[in-house]
C-alpha cells in the first residue's frame, strides 16, 4: 500500500478548491464571500502550479506564484477598500444591490 502524495493528490485538491471557490463566486450574494471565493480560487491554481514545478523539477512556476500572490493580496486590499466605500453609502454589501453604480 503506498502512502506516496503524487501529483495526483495535489491536482485533484486544487480542483476540488477551485470548485468550491466557483461556486462561492457563483452561488453567493454578499460581496465579501464572492471576494474571499475568488482568492480561493487563485489559491487552488497556486497550488497546481507549485505542485507541477515541483513534480517536473522546474523552479519557474514558483517564482510565477509569487508574483500571483503578491497581486492577490492588492486585489484583496484594494477590493475590500472599495467594498468599505459602497457600504458606507449603500448599507449593504448584497450584490443585487450594486447593478447599478449611481449613488
Amino acid at each position: 500500500m503506498g502512502g506516496e502524495i503524487t501529483l495526483g493528490h495535489y491536482l485533484v485538491l486544487s480542483g476540488a478548491l477551485f470548485l468550491i471557490g466557483l461556486a462561492g463566486v457563483v452561488l453567493r450574494r454578499s460581496l465579501l464571500v464572492v471576494m474571499m471565493s475568488l482568492e480561493l480560487l487563485l489559491n487552488a491554481a497556486n497550488l497546481a502550479l507549485v505542485a507541477v514545478g515541483r513534480f517536473q523539477g522546474i523552479p519557474d512556476p514558483q517564482v510565477a506564484v509569487f508574483f500571483v500572490i503578491t497581486v492577490a493580496a492588492a486585489e484583496a486590499a484594494l477590493g475590500l477598500a472599495i467594498l468599505v466605500a459602497i457600504f458606507r453609502i449603500k448599507k449593504t454589501t448584497a450584490a443585487d444591490q450594486m447593478a447599478s453604480l449611481r449613488f
